[in-house]
């Protein structure tokens, strides 16, 4: 399970800021990551050694942490889907139970949705 959790990690953070490398990195970090090629296999197609391959990756790793870093953008989508995922099974609960403190917390967390963009 934590395999799966760190490429959902790799997948938002390229999905956010893959844009910002070069072509070339998106390429190496996509055949490594995401074609599941060897070291080995993409260092012999760009003609470069397997550790300048491996050297690649983890300094990729850090570039796209780093923007994470600064700029939080996979951390503030991922808030604002659990507090999505929050209000809609409050308006699904107050449809059937007519709570009003269903809406009174689906004001709560939609202002807290909204705090997220400042």
């Amino acid at each position: 399970m934590a395999h799966q959790a760190k490429d959902l990690e790799i997948g938002f953070l390229l999905d956010f800021y893959g844009e910002l490398l070069t072509e070339h990195q998106q390429k190496i970090y996509e055949d490594v990551v995401f074609n599941d090629l060897s070291y080995s296999e993409v260092a012999k197609e760009q003609g470069v050694s397997r550790q300048g391959i491996y050297d690649l990756i983890k300094r990729i790793n850090r570039i796209l942490a780093g923007y994470e870093e600064k700029l939080h953008l996979v951390e503030q989508f991922l808030k604002a889907k659990e507090l999505a995922s929050k209000i809609h099974a409050l308006t699904e609960h107050y449809l059937v139970e007519e709570n009003l403190d269903d809406i009174y917390e689906i004001q709560r967390l939609s202002a807290e949705m909204m705090e997220l963009q400042n």
